[in-house]
């Protein structure tokens, strides 16, 4: 049984690092993951994917052959991924992991919102998929960027429309705000109280309608907080995975 785990968020956000941790996580636990990078124009990445895009598309190639600066490049190695399924659904047949875990272009709108990505996402064979939101801890740190991500992530999951689970990255890296973020993401009053006292009223007025508009959706985000280099709350991570791909039953 084939598990299809689908790695998105902004650029930058620790999606390859998280895709390393949880092949190391999976191996250590006695399953077998295989890593797939679907980013065409990553230069280096913390891990040695077993299948790799980059093996089917080359931006250098793309760039010389149809005079492209290294955005337009990009943007048309993206939409080519898309037609190099079959080649990287067969290497996939081949390696029969139990988690198949997908390391997506860094740039998110190219991936998400483009035809391509969700085109792969619904084509690519695998009994489960559920994809992980990267939410920068970062990034989210004040509640008016916490509502705009946890927007671009609803989003996300529209496009690609398959269970999510929101992990909050670089946990260890806002270990000061860990508990405010982890409260504005389990309570919308937290979360209204906290914009409350935003300085820029106009703003916070859209950011709560914003988030009360998601919580009726049923978009309210929930997150799991990670870190990539301490580790800590990758249980957290993987035990939500579980519960998302197979109703709790790893392995």
């Amino acid at each position: 049984m084939v598990n299809a785990i689908f790695v998105t968020g902004t650029a930058g956000s620790g999606k390859s690092l998280l895709t390393s941790r949880l092949m190391q996580w999976y191996r250590d636990t006695g399953a077998y993951p295989v890593t797939l990078n679907l980013d065409p124009g990553a230069v280096t990445l913390p891990y040695e994917p077993d299948i790799d895009v980059r093996n089917y598309i080359d931006i250098g190639t793309l760039m010389e052959s149809y005079a492209l600066g290294p955005n337009g490049a990009l943007v048309m190695a993206s939409d080519l991924v898309a037609t190099k399924l079959d080649e990287i659904q067969e290497e996939v047949y081949e390696a029969n992991p139990d988690y198949l875990i997908v390391d997506t272009p860094g740039q998110i709108e190219l991936f998400a919102f483009r035809a391509s990505g969700p085109y792969f996402v619904s084509n690519l064979q695998a009994d489960n998929k559920a994809t992980v939101f990267a939410f920068d801890g970062t990034l989210v740190s004040s509640p008016i960027n916490f509502v705009s991500i946890s927007l671009l992530a609803s989003a996300v999951k529209l496009r690609l429309k398959t269970a999510q689970v929101n992990a909050l990255t670089k946990r260890d890296l806002v270990i000061d705000r860990l508990k405010d973020i982890l409260d504005w993401a389990a309570s919308a009053q937290a979360l209204e109280s906290a914009l409350n006292v935003e300085k820029d009223a106009e703003y916070s007025l859209l950011s709560k309608d914003l988030s009360r508009s998601m919580t009726r959706a049923g978009f309210a985000p929930g997150l799991v907080a990670v870190s990539s280099t301490t580790m800590n709350g990758l249980v957290n991570v993987a035990a939500a995975l579980a519960r998302t791909l197979n109703q709790g039953e790893d392995g």
